[in-house]
């Protein structure tokens, strides 16, 4: 017997239109990176407002010295309080304060970032390496490390900057980015142990893939939202190290940042003088909320490299 189309075979009760044939190749097409990376920053609102002040501070201070004035010495006009003219008032030479914050970002955030990523490097690279080989190599590697980690970075730090005069932002991110590695390398040790007994390690293991292979392709792909993580942490902690560093005075206290600002403001006084407050607290502020914007949006990136919470 033969049904009609949209016909119930015990009746001539109509059974609704057919279902659409599914489109070409059966399956969505999936996101790109960027797409991935919008949906992500979005789904958590307190992530996507801290990157947004990210984004703003970022643009402040890597385009807005273009468009500042050239600052002059104004005596008359020293230690002047907030008003129309200089947002945040003056310092002991008459210089407006908000025009040194937006020049003495680019610097700061410049060290902290590449001391960062340099740390992370070599944290993320040893550590996986000592994970997975084992043996004497790991050995050599946690005993380096565990001697590192009982000298403190900071007074470390301090002592070569007293003895060797780093005036570049290059020479001093290095500086503190290879200071910065020790306790990143135990965590990131720990992590490596318990991805390395996986199944697809194990696969390419019996592959015959190259170690440097297995390493930076199986291995360490799999820490990235932990990474990511540490990163942003490291950024902060170079951060305050470079502004350590100026503020005892054991940098070079040539050019602008906020250090700087912050080493000369607290030497003249500036904090016990109502109309000269923000000559000190311009740059804190500025340093907290890059601080603050680092932290909520790391929490929107854990999301988007984690494809467990991406899929959630």
């Amino acid at each position: 017997m033969i049904i009609a189309s949209g016909t119930n075979p015990r009746g001539d009760e109509p059974t609704g239109p057919e279902p659409a044939a599914p489109a070409a190749g059966g399956r969505r097409d999936r996101p790109n990176a960027l797409q991935i990376f919008w949906r992500g920053i979005r789904r958590s609102r307190s992530g996507f407002i801290g990157f947004c002040v990210f984004v703003a501070i970022l643009l402040i201070c890597l385009i807005g010295p273009f468009f500042t004035p050239e600052q002059s010495t104004d005596v008359a006009n020293r230690l002047a309080g907030p008003s129309w003219q200089h947002w945040m008032g003056t310092d002991n030479m008459g210089k407006d304060v908000l025009v040194d914050v937006i020049d003495g970002g680019r610097a700061v955030i410049l060290v902290g970032f590449l001391a960062a990523l340099i740390s992370t490097v070599i944290a993320v690279f040893f550590g996986s390496l000592a994970a997975y080989v084992g043996g004497r190599l790991d050995a050599v590697i946690v005993t380096a490390t565990d001697i590192a980690l009982t000298i403190p970075s900071i007074i470390l730090l301090a002592v070569i900057a007293a003895f060797y005069s780093i005036g570049s932002d290059w020479g001093l991110a290095v500086l503190i980015g290879v200071l910065g590695w020790p306790g990143l390398l135990r965590t990131v040790r720990a992590q490596a142990f318990s991805i390395k007994e996986r199944e697809y390690v194990e696969a390419a293991r019996l592959l015959d893939l190259s170690i440097s292979r297995i390493v930076l392709r199986e291995i360490v792909p799999n820490m990235a939202s932990y990474i990511m993580m540490n990163f942003v942490l490291g950024a902060i902690n170079a951060i305050y190290s470079l502004v350590g560093l100026y503020l005892l005075g054991l940098a070079p206290l040539t050019g602008t940042n906020w250090g700087i600002t912050i080493h000369w403001a607290q030497k003249a006084g500036a904090h016990f003088r109502d109309e000269s407050v923000w000559w000190a607290m311009g740059p804190v502020v500025a340093i907290s909320l890059l601080q603050l914007s680092l932290v909520t949006m790391s929490r929107s990136f854990e999301e988007i490299l984690n494809p467990r919470l991406r899929h959630n």
